[in-house]
């Protein structure tokens, strides 16, 4: 027996299988963005915050900053002299070294003699004939004088006789102030040490033949030298007379030199906004050396309080200086402009505005990156809490 099926029940069950078909495709579709949508958040692990405890953190805080105003230059002694030739001649002797340890008024070298000796002799001798030349004429100026109250000679030819004789007695005065002359270029001859020091530097050699105010011998005080140190002039007033200042001299490591500030120029340095200022320092034993290079720096009067922070919580990066700061639950680099430091306190003055309540990190921590996420620790009493858990090593 055949099956009859009628042409409309066929359509029928076509569109029956094709609705289930294309529902099927429809609900598979569906269930495959859901599955998507939850591997993906299965998938995906929210951002750790980095947390910070307190002694992690720092704030900008007002203190006091002690000033220390640095100093630095060439030691120079207070006292030395360059001895001169005071007459001309050939040079005998010099009887010191350089570095030799003199006495005032110790014999340094002698010049040669024999040109002044002949000059004494001349100028003696010219002072011989004026003394003669006015004996003479005081003895006719005494006759004259009788002659004269006798009537036997006029006034004018007293008055001759009195004019000769003031001549004459001049005469005598420039001979003898010659004479007197001739004398000290003999001592002249003899350079002596006007003050006792080391010599610095002997300028000529016996034989050589010098010139008047040709120089000879230089010799320095060692017992007290000076510090020449340019100061700006902003940081002068602060600056007193007697004011103790420490000193490093190269050469004695960690060895340090009281001096006192003795002298204050009255004005700048042409071509500066500067003023020299000298220190001066005690050497009895002449360890220090007149040219070594020598470094301090003067304690000023404590500024009023300014926002500082530990040196620990600024860092540097190619020449720019900038702080960690937490804001908004996020890391940020913060870019300051530094000022003042305090190195006895270890704090640096912050020009750059920053909240007090604003927290800072205070320890180095490594792979900080801008805007993740931070946030303050709660206080514990746990004595092994942490100061910073996540991502971040210290």
């Amino acid at each position: 027996m055949g099956v009859r099926i009628t042409r409309r029940r066929l359509v029928g069950a076509l569109v029956v299988v094709a609705l289930g078909a294309g529902g099927a495709a429809l609900a598979l579709k569906a269930g495959s963005r859901w599955d998507d949508a939850a591997g993906k958040a299965r998938g995906e692990s929210a951002p750790v915050a980095l947390e910070f405890g307190s002694a992690d953190l720092a704030y900008v805080t007002p203190v006091p900053m002690s000033r220390w105003l640095p100093l630095s230059g060439t030691l120079a002694p207070v006292n030395q002299a360059t001895v001169k030739a005071k007459v001309s001649g050939d040079v005998l002797q010099v009887n010191v070294r350089e570095g030799e340890s003199v006495r005032q008024g110790q014999v340094l070298a002698r010049i040669d003699t024999a040109d002044l000796e002949v000059k004494l002799i001349e100028r003696q001798g010219a002072l011989e004939s004026a003394r003669a030349q006015m004996a003479l004429a005081e003895k006719t100026r005494a006759t004259n004088v009788k002659l004269l109250n006798e009537k036997f000679i006029s006034q004018n030819a007293f008055d001759s006789s009195q004019s000769g004789y003031d001549v004459a007695k001049g005469g005598v005065k420039s001979a003898e102030a010659q004479v007197r002359l001739a004398e000290n270029a003999l001592k002249d001859a003899l350079v002596v040490a006007p003050i006792a020091g080391v010599v610095h530097k002997r300028h000529v050699q016996p034989g050589e033949k010098v010139a008047f105010d040709a120089p000879i011998v230089t010799v320095v005080d060692l017992a007290e030298l000076e510090l020449q140190a340019l100061v700006p002039a902003f940081d002068v007033p602060g600056l007193a007379l007697g004011m103790p200042v420490e000193l490093a001299v190269d050469g004695f490591g960690e060895r340090r030199f009281a001096g006192r500030i003795g002298r204050i120029n009255p004005s700048t340095e042409p071509g500066t906004r500067a003023i020299m200022v000298y220190v001066g320092l005690r050497n009895p034993d002449a360890t220090l050396r007149s040219g070594m290079f020598a470094a301090g720096r003067i304690a000023l009067a404590a500024s009023e309080p300014i926002a500082t922070l530990p040196f620990a919580a600024v860092r540097t990066e190619a020449g720019q200086s900038y702080v960690w700061v937490i804001e908004g639950g996020k890391l940020s680099r913060r870019i300051v402009v530094l000022g003042r430091r305090d190195e006895s306190a270890g704090r640096v003055e912050i020009r750059t505005a920053l909240p007090a309540t604003l927290p800072i990190l205070a320890s180095r921590f490594d792979n900080l990156k801008d805007g993740a996420p931070a946030l303050v620790k709660a206080p514990t009493s746990s004595k092994n809490a942490t100061g910073a858990t996540g991502a971040a090593e210290g």
